[in-house]
């Protein structure tokens, strides 16, 4: 079980990633809106893959906050 403390200091990180992700979203939409170069689609892939290791650490951090409902 968290501490009240540590809920809202994972909280505050998954705030952060949730803005990171967000961000991260809006740039890669933004590149694959136009023709680019090979080194651009490198750019983007590496975005991608940026926004889905936050993805899965957003969906952890959520499960360590979230209360265990199997009782």
């Amino acid at each position: 079980m968290l501490t009240e403390e540590e809920i809202a200091k994972t909280r505050a990180s998954l705030s952060e990633l949730q803005i990171e992700h967000r961000d991260l979203n809006l740039i890669i939409e933004h590149l694959s809106g136009s023709p680019l170069p090979a080194q651009d689609q490198l750019l983007i892939q590496r975005l991608k893959k940026r926004k889905l290791l936050l993805k899965d650490r957003i969906f952890h951090l959520e499960q360590k906050i979230t209360p265990d409902m199997q009782a």
